[in-house]
């Protein structure tokens, strides 16, 4: 999942059509088994399944206009852009649609070796997929083989960036900064943080409310195989990191007959009783395990950083960082909010364990303005901040609609109070973050029953023990869910997102389950990647 603070931080060439009956009939089953609850809920789910199998029937037969891309997409000539027409509410496939912006690179192989189109999912929810092509590109060594093979596609989700976007607030007071600090000192700062969250609330019902009843991850599954059907693909390839995990799941329930190969990547916990509000929990604890795995780090490098030569004085160097933010923000706009969405990246990503040591480095030597840089906003990149901004509404609408989320102040003041105790580096800026979902405006609906359906193939999970933004669990979850699906465990390593990290043990199985489908006959476990160096 992707994590950005909103409250107390800152915030084919070819295409072919495709037999109407070939996907009508495997969809409406395979959607309709999801069918429970209230006869409504029944009846909803049954019409969303014949729905979703309209759209991708006229999917198939219009197919996508491959054009160049417009220009301030800043993406690569050699990539082409189209659009894909979607209902917004599948319950009613003749009512109002929405376009979807999807991007591909053909295959850089033969037609023979052409193994069709493989989209791509980066996470979220509310990042856009459109980068992935440009793997193609850049020559990623990675992907090299894979890239002979298929058709890099990706695509922006609905709501996200082009495919009719959603906001909540205004994008540059999105970003202003200092934020009050997430971390409360009285029941005041308690109250005021509520009421922020509730007008974060309103204003996506205000700006946006025609969309958030429709902003699910189901319905993002079902945007996936119009996009499937559109391309011309008779099955899917696909590849999900992080939220993509759960996009990935929720596409192998619904239409597991659609899917021929898959892969996710850094899992995001399946189980209805987690989606969403308890697997933020769960993210809490996770985030300071890393976080203390990086200042260990640091202090490795003593001599490079100076900043304690073990992680206790590391940690007490970000104890006096943060007191002095607090007192007064840095440059008068990095205040404990600016400073968590800067610093909570090392627990994300080892590539930014570096940089982020180097500007920590220089600030406690006397050098503050690196670290000020880092840590602003800026308000002269609008396009950026409206980026942010979309992305932020996009996460909170798909987590906000996708379950029901306890509306009592009492429990969540109860359960972030008792986390906060021994992990206090993200649990009260995550809890701030998803508060809207408290009082969202908008319908609430159950999480799909992940499970393995009549025609899912074997699908490969990639996993690292120590990740913080979705801890190790999701993806033993998943793996029990999947049946026949392989886990391959990077043990002792923490960052989120590994296919896209050197690590032979990992790389080697990814490639050759996407070129031939093969996995190995049990689960694997991978030494970790390198780490980092000064």
């Amino acid at each position: 999942m992707r994590r950005t603070t909103a409250f107390g931080a800152a915030g084919t060439l070819i295409t072919g059509s495709l037999i109407a009956g070939a996907i009508m009939a495997p969809v409406a089953n395979a959607d309709a088994r999801q069918g429970s609850g209230s006869a409504d809920a029944r009846q909803r789910t049954s019409s969303e399944a014949r729905g979703v199998a309209l759209a991708a029937q006229r999917a198939a037969k219009a197919g996508i206009d491959w054009q160049a891309c417009p220009d301030d997409w800043g993406l690569d000539k050699a990539i082409k852009c189209g659009w894909v027409t979607v209902p917004l509410d599948y319950a009613k496939p003749n009512g109002k649609k929405i376009k979807l912006a999807v991007d591909r690179i053909g295959n850089t192989g033969t037609k023979k070796e052409r193994q069709g189109a493989l989209l791509y999912n980066p996470g979220g929810p509310g990042a856009s997929g459109l980068r992935f092509p440009a793997r193609v590109v850049t020559k990623a060594k990675l992907w090299e083989k894979t890239a002979k093979a298929y058709d890099f596609v990706g695509f922006e989700p609905r709501g996200v960036g082009h495919s009719a976007p959603i906001s909540c607030v205004d994008p540059q007071e999105f970003v202003k900064a200092p934020k009050q600090d997430p971390v409360p000192d009285s029941e005041a700062d308690k109250r005021a943080q509520r009421k922020l969250a509730a007008e974060y609330a309103d204003g996506c019902a205000e700006r946006s409310g025609d969309m958030l009843p429709h902003m699910t991850t189901p319905n993002t599954a079902r945007d996936l195989d119009v996009i499937r059907a559109a391309l011309g693909e008779k099955k899917l390839n696909f590849l999900g990191v992080s939220y993509g995990t759960y996009l990935g799941a929720v596409y192998g329930t619904l239409f597991p007959s659609h899917v021929r190969r898959m892969v996710v990547d850094s899992v995001v916990n399946p189980s209805k009783k987690k989606i969403w509000y308890e697997a933020n929990l769960d993210q809490d604890v996770a985030f300071e395990i890393r976080l203390k795995d990086w200042m260990k780090w640091v202090a490795k490098y003593d001599a490079t950083f100076h900043l304690g030569n073990t992680a206790e004085k590391v940690s007490k160097n970000w104890d006096k960082l943060r007191a002095a933010a607090k007192k007064e923000p840095l440059g008068g706009v990095v205040g404990p909010a600016e400073l968590i969405a800067y610093f909570q990246s090392a627990p994300y990503y080892d590539s930014a364990w570096v940089e982020i040591a180097t500007n920590f480095s220089k600030y406690v030597a006397g050098d503050a303005k690196p670290l000020i840089e880092a840590a602003s906003p800026d308000l002269s990149d609008t396009a950026g901040n409206i980026a942010s901004e979309n992305g932020n509404a996009v996460y909170t609408a798909v987590e906000c609609a996708d379950a029901k989320w306890p509306t009592s102040w009492k429990k969540w003041d109860r359960d972030n109070t008792r986390i906060h105790r021994d992990n206090p580096f993200m649990t009260w800026s995550n809890a701030w973050m998803n508060l809207p979902c408290a009082t969202w405006k908008s319908k609430q609906h159950e999480p799909v029953e992940v499970k393995t359906g009549k025609g899912l193939p074997p699908v490969l999970i990639a996993q690292s023990t120590r990740d913080a933004a979705t801890p190790y669990e999701g993806a033993v979850e998943l793996h029990k869910r999947f049946k026949g699906s392989r886990l391959i465990t990077e043990k002792d390593a923490g960052s989120h997102g590994i296919t896209n990290l050197v690590n032979p043990c990992l790389n080697d199985r990814v490639e050759a389950y996407l070129l031939t489908g093969k996995l190995d006959s049990k689960d694997v476990t991978c030494t970790p990647h390198a780490t980092p160096k000064p």
